[in-house]
């Protein structure tokens, strides 16, 4: 199996200087807007499924901790 994909822009200001962090697997910090984020597979939806995608769990969801909306 590959490596990991990387991600390519900051969630938070779309800038590309991005370097993992040292908090754990799926952490990354962006240096331009100083913000740390981690990112989490959820799963794969079932084929056929036509409905909303599903609800994210409670720490994919942008907090003011973190720099998001609360």
């Amino acid at each position: 199996m590959s490596e990991r994909a990387a991600p390519f822009y900051c969630p938070y200001c779309g800038d590309e200087d991005l370097h993992p962090s040292e908090e754990g697997h799926g952490s990354w910090e962006c240096r331009a807007c100083s913000r740390a984020f981690r990112l989490k597979f959820l799963g794969l939806l079932s084929p056929g499924a036509t409905g909303s995608a599903p609800s994210p769990s409670p720490s994919a969801v942008p907090s003011a901790s973190d720099g998001g909306t609360p």
